[in-house]
C-alpha cells in the first residue's frame, strides 16, 4: 500500500476512535426516562405511572352534564389536563398555554390526538365545564373542533378512580386545593405515556409526546429513533435534541463510508501482478 492510503486510513480510523470515545458521555449527559418521581408524599404531588393503564369504563359528565365514558373520548393519543375550573391561577395558565401551543400544533385534533381538561373537583358543575370550553377555545385562532377538546366533571368515585391511577395527588384546602401543574399523555387504550409538568407547554413538546402515543408501546422503533434524537430533560422539563449524539453519529458514518471509499480505491488502482512481469 501506499503512503498516502495508510496516513489516510490512520486519520480516519483516529477520528473514528475519537467520537466512540465522546458518544457514550453524550448518552449518558442527555439520556433519563423522563420519570420525575416526586418525593414529597405528604400532601400533593405525583407518582408516575408510565406503562400503567388508565380506567377507560371510568364515566363523567360532559359540558351538557351527559355521562360520557373515558372509553368514548380516548381513541387515539389524548392530553389529559387535571384541573379545576374555578382555578385563576395555574389552571388557567395552564390551559391557556397549552390553546396558545394546539394553535402552532401541525396536526389534526380529533384525526390525531385530543384534548380532555378534567376537574378533580367534585363540587363543579357541567355549566363550569361549559364556561371553560367557550373561554379557551375562542382563543384558538384557527379552526378547531370542539369535539377535539373536551371538558368533564364527575362525582367524587370517578375522579379519584382515574387520578389515582395516574398518581396524580391533590388535597383540597378550603375552597382551593394543592395540586401539582402536569399535562399527562396517554394512548388509544389509556396507556400512560408521558408527563409533561409545568405551564410551559411547547408545541414541539406536544408533538413529540404524541408521537410517542401513537407508537403506544413503549421500545417501538420509533420510540427508539425519537429516544436517540430526543430525550426527555426531567430538570428542564421538555423534550431536548442531542445534538452531540445526533452529529458524532453522522460523521461516525460519513467517516465509515469514506474509509470504504479508500479501501475500495485502493483496490482497484493497486496493479496486477501480470502487469509487473
Amino acid at each position: 500500500m501506499g503512503r498516502p492510503f495508510v496516513q489516510n486510513i490512520r486519520f480516519v480510523l483516529q477520528i473514528l476512535v475519537l467520537l466512540l470515545l465522546l458518544l457514550p458521555c453524550s448518552i449518558s449527559a442527555h439520556s433519563g426516562d423522563g420519570s420525575s418521581q416526586n418525593t414529597e408524599r405528604e400532601t400533593a404531588g405525583i407518582t408516575e405511572s408510565l406503562g400503567t393503564k388508565i380506567p377507560l369504563d371510568v364515566t363523567f359528565r360532559d359540558e351538557t352534564g351527559k355521562p360520557v365514558k373515558l372509553a368514548k373520548l380516548i381513541t387515539g393519543p389524548t392530553i389529559i389536563l387535571p384541573v379545576f375550573y374555578r382555578c385563576t391561577n395555574v389552571c388557567s395558565v395552564l390551559q391557556f398555554r397549552t390553546a396558545a401551543a394546539l394553535q402552532k400544533l401541525e396536526l389534526s385534533p380529533v384525526i390525531d390526538y385530543r384534548v380532555i381538561s378534567i376537574s378533580f373537583d367534585e363540587q363543579e358543575t357541567p355549566d363550569m365545564a361549559a364556561r371553560s370550553r367557550k373561554t379557551y377555545l375562542s382563543t384558538i385562532k384557527k379552526p378547531f373542533p370542539e369535539e377535539g377538546w373536551r371538558f368533564l366533571t364527575g362525582d367524587r368515585t370517578a375522579i379519584h378512580r382515574l387520578f389515582d391511577v395516574t398518581g396524580f395527588h391533590f388535597q383540597r384546602q378550603g375552597a382551593d386545593f394543592s395540586h401539582p401543574v402536569v399535562s399527562i399523555m396517554v394512548a388509544g387504550d389509556g396507556k400512560i405515556i408521558r408527563y409533561l409538568y409545568g405551564v410551559t407547554v411547547l408545541p414541539k413538546d406536544l408533538a413529540l409526546a404524541i408521537t410517542e402515543a401513537r407508537s403506544g408501546v413503549a421500545g417501538t422503533s420509533i420510540r427508539k429513533v425519537m429516544d436517540f434524537c430526543f430525550t426527555y430533560d426531567p430538570v428542564g422539563k421538555t423534550y431536548v435534541f442531542n445534538l452531540l449524539r445526533v452529529s458524532a453519529a453522522t460523521v461516525i458514518l460519513v467517516a465509515s463510508g469514506f474509509m470504504a471509499f479508500l479501501v475500495l480505491t485502493n483496490k482497484k488502482r493497486r496493479p496486477s501482478s501480470g502487469d509487473n512481469q
